[in-house]
């Protein structure tokens, strides 16, 4: 088995998919117009260090609670279609090499899975994991993290445990790639045969270039082997 695994924000989509997400609500009028500010600044708290990955998902999510799940999925397939556009050709030609190989390609992903789910298929993906929203007994959603969240050493974990429904292992892959922009994947960029790193801040870079790791920009790079 060859196996690609891919981040999204800013990875796939050159963005984080969290605000277009909630100036897509704002602009359906589903949220407020001072959403985006304050999802903003529950994302600086979180980069500060004062805000951890459960509350800034609550935060996210907590908004939607009146929600049912009809109209969230509604939403989501909108929002989706509304995202095509800015999807670069570079991006989904990284998964395509794959696919064509008849690589296994997976998203994996810090974000809800409900959003990540819909945003998948524009890449041509069908595998997702992702941070489970938790659902009260109405299924809506309750601002809770079903068990860990998909997020820094749990990301590793969600593809092994993934790879184990399976009966395999990363060390079962005949080769195994990972695309990611962020430090916080280390443990699954060290874990693969092939990290590739996405646009990486200075302190990424500088490991990816000690260690001789592939370094994307956003535009085409040679097709996996």
């Amino acid at each position: 088995m060859k196996l690609a695994l891919f981040d999204l924000d800013h990875t796939l989509l050159p963005f984080d998919s969290g605000m277009a997400w909630t100036r897509f609500l704002v602009g359906r009028g589903v949220l407020p117009p001072s959403a985006a500010d304050d999802y903003l600044a529950a994302c600086q708290r979180y980069v500060d260090g004062t805000l951890d990955i459960r509350m800034l998902h609550r935060q996210a999510v907590m908004p939607l609670a009146s929600l049912s799940a009809v109209e969230l999925q509604q939403l989501g397939a909108a929002f989706a279609e509304s995202l095509a556009p800015r999807v670069p050709a570079s991006h989904r030609a990284w998964v395509l090499r794959h696919r064509r190989q008849h690589h296994a390609c997976v998203l994996v992903t810090a974000t809800t899975r409900f959003l990540a789910a819909v945003v998948a298929p524009l890449f041509g993906i069908d595998e997702v994991l992702a941070t489970k929203s938790a659902l009260d007994a109405n299924g809506r959603l309750n601002g809770e993290i079903v068990g860990e969240p998909c997020y820094r050493e749990h990301k590793l974990a969600h593809v092994q445990r993934w790879l184990a429904t399976r009966d395999l292992s990363l060390a079962d892959c005949e080769r195994s790639w990972f695309y990611s922009d962020s430090m916080a994947d280390l443990p699954l960029l060290r874990a693969v045969s092939d990290p590739v790193v996405v646009r990486p801040d200075a302190r990424l870079r500088a490991l990816a270039t000690a260690e001789g790791w592939p370094i994307l920009e956003g535009g085409p790079d040679p097709a996996p082997g």
